[in-house]
């Protein structure tokens, strides 16, 4: 079957399967919508509390439904280098918004933790649960009834997922997502990660690794690796919430500030007072779902997005799998290096043809849809260019050349640098689980070896260091599931992993934890579910017992008879340290009530 054959039965499967979900969305989607513009129905004491610090010219224009009111919901907080440059972005909103003859307010302020600061520290098991609050913050903000549309300012981990969350349960307002933008290039990320490894075989101190980091993250921006940050921007582009081109502009720059003042404009041009009314929650459909997985697949994208986009889908009633995902990585082509699965950073793949160039040879093949709506109009043709500056400091589109720019960092269909995309599904008597394949070389695909268990990160390290892991091994670290601990990142692997590896040893992880995006050069079985916390199967391996991860076939299996593992009692542990702590106690209920990570891992499902 060809190639968009297989993606226009993956997407029907979808639409069939969502179909009662998906009816039953969009009912209240056009229920809410049909009540116009909100205003009005308020009381006099409600609407004078909502702009009670606007100018006078203001009120007057929100006294009535006439003019459009644009909320925004930001990220903004300076300690974080992605999020720092929203700081000017709401004087920069409300001005467009005036020129556009509307009104623009900040609705209100979401948290934003970074993954970089807490790796490996207890404000980690906050991470993955962050995008639940963020979806929750945004929507207490949307929740005082004044806007006719919505501007999200966001750019990492699980911001962006919880913000798309928020702008589909609120799908009756149209919404546009404003990226900040990637930091310029600093350190190459293959030195960065050499420095590292260093360091773990203590070849290297401390103050080389600080400022080796500190030359890698140096600016405001997002990291220019291709982790979750940035396959955040690659999917709201390919998706149609973001503009045409705006992805990966770097920040403070005169492009950057007129796409900003662009997307203002745009979000007030499509709300129900004009011509072009698109609310969210019908703009996103499956086939917008299913161009966000090609992206990902064709780009190596993050892994924490097998979990986001099943619970972004279900925000707008849409049933996506693990299954679906696989079977479309099956189809796909990657068409970028972009570190991990390369040296080049973000700046490179946008200097190569960026967006422009990766939608056009998607589209040109017939691996994504382009008859969807989006928030620059109908069509994802529209997203086939570079966005640039005219000569009056306004947004210019020209159409995007046939040819890369740099061919080893963004190539063509007709010569992909894999066949296939950068995710799999693995299963077996273990459980599912998923594995990033992008950065791992061929003949790591498949691995055979004793397993070798630890209840912890810190565990393999401190084992690493005591000379005990040089052999071959398949590291498992279990109880690092959402209901255990809030899935943590378990980065501080990698580096003693891949020192093994490099050793010339054969070497896997399986774990019910994550990897995110910067999942690199060893092969990986992440979020594997049912969690060892609830008794799953990785609950009953046993040091020693030989594991085969086959990412070519699609298994992981413990090599143990049936009989034998079935009898064998689930290991429990102790997991009241991971309870207090760094507002751990705060998340309880997340932790109680979250479910699978193959269903989003998301406490509102």
């Amino acid at each position: 079957m060809a190639a968009h054959s297989r993606i226009e039965a993956i997407t029907a499967r979808i639409v069939e399967r969502s179909k009662p979900h998906r009816e039953a969305y969009l009912d209240r989607v056009k229920r809410a919508a049909a009540k116009g513009p909100h205003r009005a129905a308020l009381s006099c004491a409600n609407l004078a509390h909502g702009f009670a610090a606007c100018s006078p010219a203001e009120k007057a224009a929100l006294a009535g439904d006439v003019v459009p009111n644009l909320g925004i919901i930001t990220s903004y907080n300076d300690m974080l280098s992605a999020h720092q440059p929203y700081e000017t972005y709401p004087a920069l909103i409300r001005q467009a918004a005036k020129e556009a003859g509307g009104v623009a307010q900040v609705a209100g302020g979401v948290p934003a933790m970074c993954d970089g600061v807490t790796q490996g520290e207890a404000g980690m098991e906050l991470s993955l649960f962050s995008r639940d609050a963020i979806a929750m913050a945004a929507g207490i903000g949307l929740s005082h009834n004044m806007f006719d549309a919505a501007v999200f300012l966001g750019i990492c981990d699980k911001i962006v997922p919880g913000l798309t969350i928020a702008a589909l349960t609120f799908g009756h307002l149209p919404s546009v997502f404003v990226p900040a933008g990637p930091m310029t290039t600093g350190l190459p990320n293959d030195e960065k990660a050499k420095t590292r490894q260093l360091y773990a075989e203590g070849k290297v101190g401390r103050a080389e690794l600080l400022e080796s980091e500190s030359k890698s993250y140096h600016g405001p921006g997002t990291c220019t690796f291709y982790g979750t940050a940035n396959s955040n921007q690659m999917l709201m582009e390919i998706m149609g919430f973001h503009l045409p081109g705006s992805s990966f502009v770097n920040p403070g720059t005169p492009l950057r500030d007129a796409l900003t003042r662009e997307a203002a404009k745009r979000a007030l041009a499509i709300t129900a007072l004009g011509n072009e009314f698109t609310p969210a929650g019908e703009m996103i459909d499956e086939r917008s779902i299913v161009n966000g997985v090609v992206g990902l697949h064709a780009t190596g994208g993050s892994t924490n997005h097998t979990m986001h986009l099943v619970a972004m889908a279900a925000a707008a009633g849409i049933k996506l799998t693990w299954q679906d995902i696989s079977e479309l990585s099956d189809v796909v082509p990657l068409l970028a290096r972009v570190y991990p699965n390369g040296l080049a950073d973000v700046n490179h793949f946008h200097a190569a043809g960026g967006m422009g160039f990766l939608i056009k040879q998607l589209l040109k093949n017939g691996y994504v849809h382009d008859d969807v709506r989006t928030v620059f109009g109908h069509g994802l043709e529209a997203y086939t260019v570079e966005a640039k500056l005219d000569e009056k400091g306004n947004v210019t589109r020209q159409a995007i050349p046939d040819e890369s720019g740099d061919p080893k960092v963004l190539t063509t269909v007709d010569a992909p640098f894999q066949a296939t995309g950068g995710l799999k599904m693995l299963s077996g008597n273990i459980g599912r689980s998923v594995i990033k394949i992008s950065a791992v070389k061929p003949e790591r695909h498949i691995v055979e070896a004793p397993a070798v268990v630890f209840h912890g990160q810190q565990e393999l390290q401190d084992a690493f260091k005591r000379g005990e892991l040089n052999r071959d091994f398949i590291a498992v670290v279990r109880f690092q599931g959402p209901q255990a601990n809030g899935m943590p990142e378990l980065h501080r692997l990698t580096p003693p992993l891949g020192v093994l590896q490099d050793r010339g040893f054969k070497v896997a992880l399986v774990t019910d934890g994550r990897m995110s995006g910067a999942s690199g050069k060893v092969p990986a079985a992440i979020h594997v579910t049912p969690e060892a916390s609830l008794g799953g199967p990785i609950s009953k391996i046993r040091n020693g017992d030989m594991i085969r991860l086959d990412a070519v076939k699609g298994t992981l299996e413990v090599l143990v008879d049936a009989t034998e593992l079935a009898s064998r009692e689930a290991v429990v542990i102790d997991l009241s340290d991971n309870e207090f702590g760094m507002g751990r106690e705060l998340f309880a209920a997340f932790r109680r009530n979250v479910g699978h990570a193959e269903h989003g891992a998301s406490v509102f499902a």
